[in-house]
């Protein structure tokens, strides 16, 4: 089986170290490289935690890239301790022997790195776009070679998550988003209206913990914990809700079986003028949209039930360590 090879994009909180052990509790996924961008914490201390959960699951193997610690817009980043915890892992204090040493790589020579196999790699991105966006503005014509872009963030005729009407990682540099979505070819949008119903429950979480408490695998051991934090929240902030919605997990999934999920092509545009409704992304539903909205591939969604037995099936066996 030829693995999926990716460049991941992300803000290290809870639910991007899930979707990161997704990845490598599967096989079909090849990580060529992280880029670690500010959002749900610092990215000073998304940089720590990419090297700590690759310290942790022995894969010191996989290149990190520094990415942007602001936005485009120079409004001063808005982090989310209540959500992921002050130090973005829950209750988890990530411990780094002082010894071990992880080089990190400049952005700018991101492209350069890996443009050998640039046509066989796929973007996956789960936080703001900021860095991304500034990748289209150096190298516009190189982005344009990769062989897609998929993207978690927006929300179509749903609430946000920060506003009312704007979802996290767009309303954290609508700037971004909106050259991302002007500019990007082959591009796959997984909005917050489809990512807030893959719910992880209590339950589940409690037969991955029991199975690896069994195999005593430190990164199967971190999920009962992190997700029990996240849930924390999620139950405080949404009374009634079942679980953990994991978002970031179901853009890979999207990743690993594009052909469960309903998706259509759609005009699509973001608000980037200062207000209310500032980082709002929407689609053009009518007959004839406007000429300069560019058309993109947006998930509306996905089998719920498929998602569980994946995600189960997933963490409920032993990981393949092939990195040191």
């Amino acid at each position: 089986m030829k693995k999926k090879k990716v460049l991941l994009f992300g803000d290290f909180g809870i639910d991007d170290s899930i979707a990161l052990f997704y990845i490598w509790f599967r096989k079909e996924i090849e990580v060529v490289g992280i880029v670690a961008d500010y959002g749900n914490v610092s990215r000073e201390k998304v940089l720590r935690n990419i090297n700590y959960l690759k310290y942790m699951s022995e894969r010191m193997d996989i290149p990190v890239f520094a990415g942007a610690s602001i936005p485009l817009t120079g409004i001063e980043p808005q982090y989310f301790p209540d959500v992921h915890g002050p130090e973005g892992l829950g209750p988890i204090i990530p411990d780094i022997p002082p010894d071990v040493k992880f080089p990190i790589n400049y952005i700018e020579d991101l492209v350069t790195i890996i443009k050998p196999d640039i046509a066989d790699i796929t973007i996956v991105t789960l936080g703001r776009l900021s860095s991304l966006a500034s990748i289209f503005i150096w190298q516009l014509e190189e982005m344009c070679l990769f062989k897609e872009i998929i993207v978690m963030g927006g929300a179509f005729f749903y609430p946000g998550n920060v506003t009312p009407l704007a979802e996290a990682n767009f309303h954290g540099d609508p700037y971004a988003a909106n050259i991302v979505i002007r500019h990007a070819k082959r591009l796959t949008i997984i909005p917050l209206n489809v990512t807030q119903s893959a719910l992880v429950t209590p339950e589940m979480v409690e037969q991955i913990d029991k199975f690896h408490q069994q195999t005593n695998d430190p990164i199967g051991l971190m999920i009962k914990p992190m997700l029990d934090y996240y849930y924390n929240f999620y139950s405080s902030n949404y009374p009634g809700i079942l679980g953990s919605p994991l978002h970031d997990v179901l853009t890979l999934d999207y990743l690993i079986r594009p052909q469960d999920f309903t998706t259509s092509q759609l005009p699509l545009n973001i608000v980037v003028s200062k207000g209310l409704a500032f980082g709002q992304s929407f689609a053009d539903y009518r007959p004839k949209p406007l000429d300069d909205y560019n058309i993109h591939t947006v998930v509306l969604e996905f089998d719920y039930e498929l998602f569980k037995e994946n995600f189960l099936e997933t963490f409920l066996q032993e990981r393949e360590i092939t990195g040191k």
